[in-house]
């Protein structure tokens, strides 16, 4: 039959896609921390909005990542070892919270 799931966890994202995920995070909360600021220093709305803006296109960004790097990696292996449909119904549920939260 194929590998159980549990073997399966072993599986996981590319380690320079991991620790570029890390560093995109530590930027993003950076750049919270900073909007944080700006607000405490009553910088102008406009301002504040630009910033979020920037901060949802950086979520936007590492989002697209994990998911493009996450098909390629668990997703196939998945697929690979006869776990394919249960793998992309996962996949569907997961899609569907990001677009809904788009």
């Amino acid at each position: 039959m194929g590998k159980s799931l549990a073997v399966l966890k072993d599986i996981y994202l590319d380690p320079e896609v991991e620790t570029d995920l890390q560093h995109r995070l530590s930027r993003i909360e950076g750049h919270v921390r900073g909007i944080k600021r700006m607000l405490t220093e009553h910088e102008s709305c406009e301002k504040l909005l630009v910033q979020l803006s920037a901060v949802r296109s950086a979520l936007n960004q590492t989002t697209g990542r994990l998911l493009e790097n996450h098909m390629e990696t668990c997703v196939a292996e998945c697929i690979r070892v006869g776990q394919g449909e249960k793998a992309l119904r996962h996949l569907k549920g997961a899609l569907g919270q990001v677009v809904k939260n788009l």
